[in-house]
């Protein structure tokens, strides 16, 4: 687990422009060093949001949860690999093949020591035991299917997974120290929880075991993000 708070906090840069993506970063120059690019942004700017923060100095988690047949992700993960991410991540509902597929494929591509992490998202923070059953269908509690799907991400060769802060004691007890744990969904005490429904505080999240914590909105769309930053940052270190 990185030592550095500012190695274990990742900002989410959810926005529609890269010229704001990039104000953000440089706005946290010198406080954070991982940036999170996903849908939004990569819809918009594409791999020259990566190139982008990666020559500000930023580390790159690309957030795109491939979720396809096997062939499709391994080679999404092939050019992952050749920008240089440190971190990407795929959908565990895709199955054994697919996530093996993808790790494998990462692992070709000739990054050498910078081969990046290979994550699995397990349950999205924005359901709960009610939508996942009712709507989709799965009779097992959250935490038991997520705690599944981590198996299942394990037994493929990947690095560890996205779960919520729900979660995190669980799988980290039963899978390992070495297992990594990306928890989004975080949010300092009093902030709006928007769309998400399991959460936690940035400390709660820290001391339960997460390596990384992603945290979008309550910098980015604050009135001084890098004084939102710097609390954060704070809380961790407790």
């Amino acid at each position: 687990m990185p030592a550095d708070p500012k190695d274990r906090l990742i900002v989410a840069l959810d926005v529609d422009t890269l010229d704001v993506a990039l104000d953000m970063v440089e706005r946290l120059d010198g406080l954070v060093r991982r940036f999170k690019i996903g849908s939004q942004l990569f819809t918009a700017a594409g791999p020259t949001a990566v190139e982008a923060v990666r020559k500000r100095g930023g580390e790159v988690f690309l957030d795109l949860k491939y979720h396809d047949i096997p062939n499709t992700v391994a080679g999404a993960a092939r050019e992952a690999a050749r920008m240089g991410v440190f971190m990407f991540n795929v959908h565990a509902s895709g199955g054994l093949a697919m996530m093996r597929a993808g790790t494998e494929a990462k692992t070709a591509a000739g990054a050498g020591d910078r081969r990046p992490l290979v994550i699995a998202v397990t349950v999205l923070t924005s359901l709960d035991r009610a939508a996942l059953s009712r709507e989709l269908g799965v009779a097992s509690s959250v935490e038991g299917h997520v705690l599944h799907l981590c198996r299942l991400a394990k037994e493929a060769g990947l690095d560890g997974c996205v779960a919520s802060p729900n979660e995190i004691s669980t799988i980290r007890n039963q899978l390992g120290a070495e297992w990594v744990i990306v928890t989004p969904g975080v949010r300092p005490a009093g902030a709006d929880i928007n769309d998400q429904s399991r959460i936690a505080t940035p400390g709660a999240a820290a001391r339960a075991g997460a390596h990384y914590l992603v945290v979008g909105r309550p910098i980015t769309a604050a009135a001084d993000p890098s004084a939102a930053a710097h609390a954060i940052l704070t809380e961790i270190s407790g």
